[in-house]
């Protein structure tokens, strides 16, 4: 995930001092993301996502950036888990941002 952070920020044209000030985070801790010496909560992969202007799970989907058996499980989920997870880290999103949604009743 920390690889596809970086290539997101760099696509952005974005130092890490720029990003790391719009996460309100420490250069150092956004390396270390970077480099994958640290993780994060959910709520703070939700303001990566809304900083670079993706969506969470753009985080986990580059082939390139994950090792070969993360890639191949999530290769193995259906169009209908994905967009699963998609809704789910989106209500996350919105909760954390403070913002509401209406729920279907569909």
């Amino acid at each position: 995930m920390g690889l596809n952070i970086k290539r997101y920020r760099t696509s952005h044209q974005l130092s890490q001092a720029q990003l790391a000030e719009k996460l309100n985070v420490s250069v150092n801790f956004l390396c270390n993301i970077e480099n994958g010496k640290k993780w994060f909560s959910p709520q703070t992969m939700v303001k990566f996502a809304s900083a670079l202007n993706i969506e969470p799970y753009e985080l986990f989907k580059s082939a390139e950036a994950l090792p070969p058996d993360v890639s191949t499980i999530l290769n193995k989920y259906t169009d209908e888990a994905l967009q699963a997870v998609t809704q789910t880290l989106n209500q996350i999103r919105s909760s954390y941002l403070g913002q509401t949604e209406t729920p279907s009743n569909g």
